[in-house]
């Protein structure tokens, strides 16, 4: 039987760059949502992967992005949603999750076919990250409640690209399960 794993893109973040101003409502409104995801995920026992930015520290682990984030400008978007001792990391450095990472060959080796997607930034490494999941083959879950934007307007568009173009299944945070034969 195929698998479902958590994806949590990029949810380990300072808040120190150029678009932090608009990103965090957006932040602040997706938590609810994400934390929800996490549980569920954990319930069910689904791979739980944190794939994040290593802002240009290319000598740092996933503890040192952790720690960096949680003394960052906005630890309260960081805490609730920090990985467990079971939670896998990969450090990524471009938008795409996949990008010369090995995530697909982790999934691979987890058995997963079905990724759930939450985290930020929807327009831009949510998407590409789930255009490279649609070319591996994967099939991909996003809930607009779980995910965050700094431009509404692109998020939206993002959100359809990801439906219409790689038959995404973008549906409310209620209608997302980890049980795959439920989907």
């Amino acid at each position: 039987m195929a698998r479902t794993a958590l994806i949590v893109i990029d949810m380990l973040n300072t808040y120190e760059h150029e678009d932090a101003d608009a990103l965090v409502p957006s932040v602040r409104q997706a938590l609810p949502g994400m934390e929800e995801l996490l549980r569920r995920a954990r319930a069910a026992g689904a791979p739980l992967i944190y794939v994040n930015d290593n802002f240009g520290r290319w000598r740092s682990h996933h503890g040192e992005i952790l720690q960096a984030a949680l003394t960052g400008r906005h630890p309260d978007l960081v805490k609730p949603i920090a990985p467990d001792e079971e939670s896998l990391f990969v450090v990524k450095a471009r938008h795409s999750a996949f990008y010369e990472t090995p995530l697909a060959y982790l999934l691979s080796q987890l058995r997963v076919r079905r990724v759930v997607l939450c985290g930020q930034v929807t327009e831009q490494c949510v998407l590409y990250s789930a255009l490279d999941a649609h070319i591996r083959h994967i099939d991909v879950s996003v809930a607009p409640e779980a995910v965050a934007h700094i431009d509404p307007d692109l998020a939206d568009a993002a959100l359809r690209m990801m439906e219409r173009n790689m038959s995404a299944h973008i549906c409310s945070l209620d209608a997302l399960t980890f049980n795959d034969s439920d989907e």
